[in-house]
Order: C-alpha cells, then structure tokens, then sequence
C-alpha cells in the first residue's frame, strides 16, 4: 500500500469517461493521483490505496460490490454508497419521491409471475389474488411494466389492454414487476446531479435510438420554461438527498407543465460522450473530478465517508421531516425546498415551437 493515497475509478465496457476523468482529476491537482483501480488481493478489514473509488460497475459484477463495501470500511469514499445503493430499487424511490413531494407515476407492486426457487404455495399464505380490475381501472391503459429493482431498458412492456397486460405478464418469470401509468407528455429531460449540488437538465427523447436521444430541444418557453427549470432543479436536489447518491440521473416528463419524476434510481448513468454529446460529456467529467477531489479532500481515515441519504441519516436519529405530499396530476402549493446548492449548473435549451405530445417511455 502506497502512502500516497490516490482516486480510482472502477468499470467495464465503456470507454470514454473512465480516462477523460483520470485525465481531469490529474490536471488539476497532484495531490491524489488518479488512475483506474487495480485489484490484486481482496482481504477482510485491509484498506485500500485508494481515498476516492468513482463506482461505475458493481452493478453488475457482485465480487467488486463485496471489495467495494470492504473498501468503504476501512475508509474509502465510494461513490456511491455501495451499502444503499446494494438495498435501493425503484418502487422504494417512488414511494420514498411521494413522502418527499415530488410528483410520480401512479404505480402498483406486483408479484413475481412465477414462484421463486426453493417455494412453494404455503410460501405465499400471505398472498391474496390481485384485483386485476381495481389495478386497470386505477393506473389506466396505456401503462407500463417493468422489473421493481431492473434496469438497463430490460424487460420494459408497454400494455394498452388487459390482455397485452397478461401476456407481458407471463413472460416475467420471476422478477417483482411495477405496473405504472403511462405520462402523456410535452417535454422530456434527463438531469444529472453530481454530489448533491450540481445539477445538469439535458432535453431527452426517450424513443430515439440510444445515441439520438440527446438530440431534443425543450419545448416549453418563456417565463414557463425558467419556471420548469428551477422547479426540476429543486426535485433532482431534494430526490438526491433524500436517497444520499453523489452521481446520479433523474427522468422528467412533464405533464400540463408539471415534471413527474419518472426514474431516478441511476447510480451509474450513462456518461459516453458518442451518446450524451460532447457539451454534457465536459460537463459530467468536470463536475466528478471536481467532487472526487473535494471527497479526497475530506476524507478521513478509517472513518466512514460514504455519503448517507435523509432517509437513512433520520431514521437512525428518529428525526422524521416534515414533508408535502404532492398529488400526481397537481402541482403542489408550495413546491418542496432542496438545499441550496453551493454552485448551481447553468442550463443552455433552445426554445422552440410546442410540438405535439408523446407517450413516455418506461
């Protein structure tokens, strides 16, 4: 272990944030070294080199969540927590954005089609038959269904009838479903939020191809428009803290000029500059060089560094906050108050002409 302790970032397939955020960090200060993390022995209780590891991959790979919660117990930053990020999935989001004020899809839970390895019928005594009916007639048709804890656009069906919704259903398998309304929308944004302050609103179409969805311009305007803004700024702020992600990405489709939050449980968010575009690509890597060095910065050693949400940090004080509960078709009457960030993100949109609406995606 070196004495110099350094900032690291570990990942897979993709290929260019990962060296245009060593590349960063490293023009603008020398005082941690970045690199990509290198993995050698993974011991129990022995510390890394690293103060800052920037988490782009566990996700998938369940050997570097285990060295990564290692890592964060004996003192490294990991960004982001890998203890929250392991329990998170989106039907706690959305349940969590309703106590935090902000508007969500109405969404309903489902069982897994099929029963679990190693269950059987006495494993669900609990379980009563789900009233089909009462679901349709509350979320409505179109919907959309897709896996409580997924992620990647996988097994994502969209049902404009009770029969698709049965046959969507039965192809799940085992995974936990959430059925949701559909958003009738007019505009549609996907914003970063960078350690808890730095807030980036793109312009997104969610049915483009991949590498086109970042080719949209915000329709609404004027006085409308700076209003839509600042009120997306405030709901990606408050979302962020209450959840405790320091690189994360929050989904907007706005709705009679309401912004519904519509997935905001990305903790390793797409950053490739050939699909986010050059302009956001310079933003992201500045913003998370930035906040890895302040994270090195602060960090403590063999303490606990990691950032922890408002939804954790009261229950374990049994503060409970008090919140407005914002009904989903209405904006609320006093939009919910973030902490001020310390630096706040200009937004560039071009305005144009109100197009029709779309349907949201997933």
């Amino acid at each position: 272990m070196s004495n110099k302790p350094k900032i690291g970032i570990l990942f897979g397939q993709e290929n260019t944030f990962p060296q245009a955020f060593v590349d960063r960090v490293n023009e603008k200060q020398s005082t941690f070294p970045a690199e990509f993390v290198s993995i050698e022995q993974v011991e129990q209780s022995v510390p890394t080199d690293y103060a800052v590891i920037i988490d782009r991959i566990s996700q998938d790979v369940p050997f570097y969540k285990a060295f990564l919660k290692n890592a964060a117990l004996t003192g490294t930053a990991v960004i982001n927590n890998p203890f929250w990020w392991s329990a998170d999935e989106k039907f706690f989001n959305n349940a969590l954005a309703v106590q935090l004020g902000v508007p969500v899809p109405k969404t309903i839970l489902l069982p897994s089609k099929e029963r679990p390895d190693d269950t059987n019928h006495n494993s669900f005594r609990n379980l009563k038959h789900m009233n089909w009916d009462g679901i349709f007639k509350h979320i409505g048709f179109p919907a959309f269904m897709k896996p409580h804890a997924g992620g990647g656009w996988k097994s994502v069906y969209k049902v404009d009838n009770p029969e698709q919704m049965y046959k969507a259903y039965d192809e799940t398998g085992q995974l936990v479903m959430l059925y949701q309304e559909a958003i009738d929308f007019t505009d549609y944004f996907r914003c970063y939020c960078i350690g808890g302050k730095d807030v980036r609103i793109m312009p997104y179409e969610p049915r483009n191809p991949h590498h086109l969805r970042y080719a949209a311009d915000m329709k609404t305007t004027g006085d409308a428009g700076k209003k839509l803004l600042k009120t997306m700024t405030e709901y990606v702020l408050t979302l962020n803290h209450g959840l405790g992600y320091d690189f994360n990405t929050v989904e907007f489709a706005v709705r009679d000029g309401i912004p519904i939050a519509i997935d905001f449980c990305n903790p390793a968010p797409d950053a490739d500059v050939n699909s986010v575009g050059q302009e956001n690509f310079d933003w992201v890597v500045e913003a998370a060089a930035s906040m890895a060095i302040e994270r090195a910065k602060k960090a403590q050693k063999g303490k606990d560094n990691l950032t922890w949400g408002t939804f954790v940090r009261n229950s374990i004080t049994g503060e409970i906050p008090a919140v407005a509960k914002v009904a989903k078709e209405t904006p609320p009457e006093k939009e919910p108050k973030a902490t001020k960030p310390e630096k706040a993100a200009k937004v560039e949109v071009k305005e144009e002409k109100p197009k029709k609406s779309k349907k949201a995606k997933a």
